[in-house]
This record gives C-alpha cells, sequence and structure tokens, in this order.
C-alpha cells in the first residue's frame, strides 16, 4: 500500500495556537497507512476511485488553494465512501475550504452535519469552533443589525462551556470580548441618539446596559460619561455625581473623566477627585489589511 501524507489545514487568526487546532484533533485519530463562491459549482462526474486517490487530490486542491475543487473531492468521497474514516475527516476539510472560499453558509451547513453525525469525534470541537467563526467572520459595523454578532456570542459562549481549558475555549474567549465590544457599541450608539433627540431617560437605559453587561469593555469611560451628562439633563444632580465619582475612580487619567469634570464644575458641582494628566497616545502601528491565510502541517500517517 502507498505511503501518503496529510495536509491539515485550519484558520489562521494570527495566533500560533488556533493554527494548531486541528493539527492536535486530526493527529488524535490519524489514518493507518493501510486504512471564488461555490453558487454554481460543476460537479464531478461520477467515476470509482480509490478512496485514497480522491481524498490526496482534494488535500493538494487545497494546497493550491482551489477551494471549490477541494469540496468537490471530499464530497465525492462522503458519496462512494459514506461510513469510513475518510469520510468523517473529508467533511472537516470541506467545513475548512467553505470557509476559505468566504462560503461561510456552507461551511456552517457542514460542520452542523457532522456535529449532528459524530458527536462523540476527537474531531467535533473542531466543528463546533468553525461554526462560531463562521458567524465572527461576518460580524459588521456597529450601525447595522446585530444578528451574526448574537448568533457567534451564543456560539463562542458555548464552546467555552463545553470545551473549557482548552486552545478552542482560549481562542473563543478572545473573540467573545471582540463580540462583547461590538455590542456594547451599538448600545452606545442607540444611546447617542437618544441624547441627540434630547430623550435622556431612553438613553440611559443603553448606557446601563453597557456598565451592567458589558463594563470590561472600551466603551464603559464614555457610557459612564454619558450617564453623567443625561442625568444633568434630566436635573438627577445626585446620581450624574455619583455616575461622575464612579468614573472619576475607575478612569481618573480617562479623557471621559476630565470631560465630566468639567461638566460637574460648570454646574458648580465639586468632585472629589482631579482628573489625572491624560496619557499621550502614541500614533498607532497601520494596521494590516485582515487576512486569512491557510497554513499547511503535514505528518505521516502512524
Amino acid at each position: 500500500m502507498p505511503a501518503y501524507t496529510t495536509s491539515i489545514a485550519s484558520p489562521s487568526f494570527g495566533k500560533t495556537s488556533a493554527k494548531l487546532l486541528l493539527l492536535t484533533a486530526l493527529a488524535a485519530v490519524a489514518l493507518t497507512a493501510c486504512a471564488g463562491k461555490p453558487k454554481q459549482r460543476t460537479r464531478l462526474v461520477y467515476e470509482e476511485r480509490p478512496v485514497e486517490a480522491l481524498y490526496n487530490t482534494g488535500m493538494q486542491r487545497l494546497d493550491e488553494k482551489s477551494w471549490n475543487e477541494a469540496v468537490d473531492y471530499f464530497e465525492e468521497v462522503e458519496r462512494q465512501h459514506p461510513y469510513s474514516e475518510w469520510s468523517r475527516r473529508s467533511i472537516i476539510m470541506e467545513i475548512y475550504a467553505h470557509y476559505q472560499a468566504n462560503d461561510y453558509n456552507e461551511s456552517t451547513a457542514a460542520a452542523e452535519r457532522f456535529i449532528k453525525l459524530y458527536p462523540g469525534s476527537p474531531l467535533t470541537p473542531y466543528a463546533y469552533y468553525m461554526r462560531a467563526i463562521n458567524y465572527f467572520e461576518q460580524i459588521v459595523d456597529v450601525g447595522r443589525d446585530q444578528a451574526y454578532t448574537e448568533t457567534a456570542q451564543a456560539y463562542l459562549r458555548e464552546i467555552v462551556q463545553r470545551y473549557p481549558g482548552t486552545e478552542y475555549a482560549r481562542d473563543a474567549q478572545v473573540k467573545l470580548d471582540m463580540v462583547y465590544d461590538q455590542l456594547a457599541g451599538k448600545e452606545m450608539e442607540i444611546g447617542r441618539f437618544y441624547l441627540a433627540q434630547n430623550q435622556p431617560l431612553a438613553a440611559i437605559g443603553r448606557f446601563k446596559t453597557v456598565i451592567t453587561r458589558y463594563q470590561t469593555t472600551s466603551h464603559t469611560p464614555e457610557a459612564l460619561y454619558r450617564l453623567v451628562e443625561a442625568n444633568l439633563m434630566m436635573g438627577i444632580t445626585d446620581e450624574a455625581n455619583r455616575n461622575a465619582a464612579v468614573l472619576g475612580y475607575n478612569y481618573a487619567g480617562d479623557r471621559w473623566y476630565t470631560a465630566a469634570y468639567k461638566l460637574m464644575q460648570e454646574r458648580g458641582q465639586p468632585m472629589d477627585i482631579k482628573p489625572l494628566p491624560v496619557a499621550e497616545k502614541t500614533k498607532p502601528a497601520k494596521k494590516e489589511q485582515k487576512e486569512k491565510k491557510s497554513w499547511l502541517s503535514r505528518i505521516n500517517p502512524m
């Protein structure tokens, strides 16, 4: 029987640990040596071929970044050898190939199919992970509907709960923090709109949501300042003082506390905590364009 190697693909998000997720999973179930968007895709003509040939051709197409062709070969493995270990691996590779082709719906469908068919497989955590990542990749700016954001949040939480202490959970937690920041940004946008429309009571509800649900995000200092602003608009000085004090205690060197301190002074409300000098921010380095990169690691079969 011919020797072969297995090309292992996983999405890269700038973290070495994320790149190792699929490698670790596949290595745990390694086979023995004996053993553009595809909306309108031309399917392979059925031809019975050895499973190794079909699978390895699919892996070659992954190497070449011919994502749609790779999917064709992996699907053919499923059709011709539906109950084999090759079929399980092929579904995992379909998840990845669809993802790389930006066909998130198909990638998600393949992930859910794998979860349903093989709930106890060592590869199942990867399927859960990629299902979440497909939604995470589709998160849009805060000015639009946040349905993808909320779904990504739910699936990322599920990973953290199902697989605590794993690389999947650690990477999911990092992305959850980004999701929380996105959702907090949406609440802030709506709250600022209400303030501009002279509806401080409605605005307060949004800002309080940020404080209670997303207090670890970057939006918290501004949310506290906006609460000061909104309460002063309503003449509720005690509440404005309380929020300003919380802001000063936690963020004395933040520009939002400087603004709150100045606002309270103008209203004749002295503050116990004086603003600290706002640290000068260095000019951020130019952000690299977000790019999904495949990575290929090769292992010899056991």
